[in-house]
């Protein structure tokens, strides 16, 4: 079978490093589907704007695809293993993502999509979309495993100066800081990672964002 992309994301998030680790979690984080020429068609999404959220098939750009069995879940702290098919693991035979996403708003002129609460990064490619169907799709039952028995904490967000926030809402403005925090809030890091002195690196709208974690809150340091 060959796949080949239908449209291109285009977000703030540049890398993998920071993407939220569902769809839905920062729902401020806001992105963009831009087809590609051969489906640059009005009559192609003709219909949609009678829905208010769309599946995205996708592809893991920024990981390799991976034969392990065994995978290591942010939510059981990166340490417990559980099997690859019992994961959302980008790490996969064959690198494939779906997520859920709220349509914001429809450019039929121009054929793209405006979507929030998207875990794709800038560039990434889309393999299909279908609309999210409310009687088939919702599950409110639904059993989630291991992700139920186990709790996930957000981290404050704090700046390391006023003057540094100021900086940043004048460079992202008021949705784009929204959005930061919200991925911030979620905690980025590597679950095994416990060394709090240690800064990383987010890639945002064009910027390294710097901030290390300390007493349950998410310290930004810089901008650059």
């Amino acid at each position: 079978m060959e796949i080949n992309p239908i449209a291109l994301f285009h977000c703030p998030v540049g890398g993998k490093f920071g993407l939220p680790r569902q769809s839905g979690i920062v729902e401020g984080l806001k992105g963009r589907i831009c087809f590609e020429r051969k489906y640059r068609n009005p009559d192609a999404i003709r219909g949609l704007e009678g829905f208010s959220h769309i599946w995205l098939i996708w592809g893991f750009s920024c990981n390799k695809a991976s034969d392990a069995l065994t995978v290591r879940p942010p939510r059981l702290g990166g340490n417990t293993r559980v099997g690859v098919f019992a994961s959302r693991s980008p790490f996969r035979p064959n690198p494939i993502g779906i997520s859920s996403v709220r349509i914001e708003s429809i450019d039929f002129e121009h054929c793209e999509i405006f979507v929030s609460g998207a875990d794709l990064a800038d560039g990434t490619p889309i393999y299909d979309i279908k609309p999210y169907v409310r009687y088939c799709d919702s599950h409110p039952d639904a059993l989630s495993g291991f992700v139920d028995s186990t709790q996930w904490n957000e981290l404050r967000v704090e700046f390391s100066s006023p003057a540094l926030q100021d900086r940043l809402s004048e460079a992202l403005g008021e949705e784009g800081l929204k959005a930061l925090c919200g991925i911030l809030a979620q905690d980025p890091r590597p679950q095994y990672a416990e060394d709090g002195d240690k800064k990383y690196g987010l890639t945002f709208s064009g910027h390294n964002i710097k901030f290390h974690v300390a007493d349950s809150a998410a310290i930004v340091d810089s901008i650059d």
